[in-house]
């Protein structure tokens, strides 16, 4: 019987890298960069994630079976919560993930809220609601993080949710026509939008006047802020990881600051040169 768990496990395990390596994005966290040992474990956090975001973005579905399959996977966080037996082999995997290195469940579950966020949120009154999206959707993931480096210090882990806020608000503004053409999304603060004179014929025009220029300026500062209070992390957590996260900070900020150059259309996608990866390694060197 434990031979039989031990290759139901490994099968489980083999099935989420799978997901890894043939998912249309990249992963970079999982890189070969980081230390080998943590490689297997966040695999399995991402074949969760990424199927979890799937349900909510991906396919035909209508809000109503959307909800109903994030729905699922919560009922499966608490069969692994309960000890229960499941047949699913990313929970298989990520109950045995969660029990060796003992991560927090509610991380899960918080990931799951962010999921079910996307499918019925698309406007955000204010920055603080952009924060506490972000709260949901990105932190939990650097907090995982931190757990399987054992390194889930009180400040760590506040470095920690202000790198990956402002990230997520940096890959918000690298979106901004997608999300609107794709998904009827606009993750910018609606209060800000007033402050400048911007309204939604901007995001259906792709108008980028002296108004939507503005509120671009906003939110690169309020994401340099966020990334900037987070960077003693990249110091604080040593080896393989510490030098991953620190090209993480380094490249959130030579996004913004290819953001904050952008001439004509700020619709578009800031694209990493060669150039920028180089400067990005030495920084973080």
């Amino acid at each position: 019987m434990a031979a039989d768990n031990c290759q139901l496990t490994a099968a489980a395990y083999a099935h989420c890298q799978q997901q890894v390596r043939s998912h249309y994005e990249n992963f970079p966290v999982a890189s070969f960069i980081l230390p080998k040992r943590l490689r297997q474990p966040i695999s399995v956090i991402y074949a969760f994630a990424r199927t979890a975001d799937d349900f909510a973005d991906e396919g035909d579905d209508d809000a109503e079976t959307r909800l109903a399959k994030l729905t699922e996977y919560d009922e499966y966080l608490h069969a692994i919560t309960a000890g229960e037996t499941i047949e699913n082999p990313i929970f298989i995997a990520l109950a045995d993930v969660i029990e060796k290195h003992q991560l927090p469940l509610p991380l899960f579950h918080d990931l799951l809220t962010a999921f079910r966020l996307d499918v019925t949120k698309t406007r955000f009154a204010d920055i603080d609601e952009i924060w506490n999206y972000c709260r949901y959707s990105a932190n939990p993931v650097g907090r995982l993080l931190l757990h399987l480096m054992n390194a889930a210090t009180p400040q760590n882990l506040k470095y920690s949710d202000a790198i990956c806020s402002a990230l997520q608000l940096i890959n918000f503004l690298q979106d901004i026509e997608q999300d609107f053409v794709e998904n009827q999304r606009i993750y910018l603060p609606q209060a800000d939008m007033e402050r400048f004179g911007v309204n939604e014929k901007h995001f259906q025009d792709k108008h980028s006047d002296a108004a939507f220029t503005q509120l671009i300026q906003q939110q690169i500062a309020y994401a340099r802020e966020k990334i900037l209070f987070g960077k003693p992390l990249g110091r604080a957590v040593g080896g393989r990881f510490g030098f991953q996260l620190r090209l993480m900070i380094n490249g959130g900020l030579r996004v913004l600051e290819l953001l904050e150059c952008q001439q004509g259309n700020l619709f578009s996608r800031p694209r990493l040169s060669k150039a920028d990866w180089l400067m990005m390694v030495l920084r973080s060197v």
